[in-house]
């Protein structure tokens, strides 16, 4: 899968409703081996924004031309296999009380329970990209107790969208952890 940053939705008419086509303007090489990506085929993905209301993009299936294997290209507004928006995922994580989030109570849980489980994870993806690539962190660290979101910040700034911030490198840079399995999905 490749996160984008650089996109455009074009809104189209299909069928009484209406349908979001992402249109990428970045150039993409697989983050598997580096190779060459043309486009396959184009799939419909759900998205949900914190008011609640629903909306169909089509997002571009990509082929690599050297390893053979398959990414979708996700627009940087969506966390890989969360139906609603990065923006509303991270209301919930850093505990933003200024959103509120349509959604119940057992996803909210959902959602924290994941990010808890995932954090020292990211935290250790950006870590490794930011030593690969000779990377500064975007402040100086202090030798007060931090929790592991602050951590992260240090990689990303704490300004809005700072969980796309922490999305897109490690699932471009091949590590993102899968977690979906086939006897889970009916």
């Amino acid at each position: 899968m490749l996160i984008i940053s650089d996109y455009q939705l074009v809104e189209k008419p299909s069928g009484g409703d209406f349908v979001w086509f992402v249109v990428s303007l970045e150039q993409h090489v697989s983050p598997c081996c580096g190779g060459a990506l043309r486009v396959i085929s184009s799939r419909k993905r759900v998205r949900i924004r914190s008011t609640g209301v629903k909306e169909r993009l089509i997002i571009r299936r990509l082929r690599c031309q050297d390893c053979g294997r398959t990414h979708s290209e996700l627009p940087d507004c969506l966390v890989p296999y969360k139906r609603y928006d990065s923006a509303s995922i991270e209301a919930v994580v850093s505990g933003d009380p200024l959103l509120d989030v349509a959604a119940d109570e057992s996803t909210l849980l959902r959602w924290k329970a994941w990010f808890s489980e995932m954090v020292n994870y990211f935290l250790g993806c950006l870590q490794s990209l930011a030593l690969r690539y000779r990377q500064c962190t975007v402040e100086v660290r202090s030798d007060l107790p931090e929790s592991s979101l602050q951590r992260i910040w240090h990689y990303v700034g704490n300004a809005s969208c700072w969980l796309a911030r922490v999305v897109r490198p490690v699932a471009n840079a091949n590590l993102w952890v899968q977690t979906r399995f086939a006897f889970l999905s009916g």
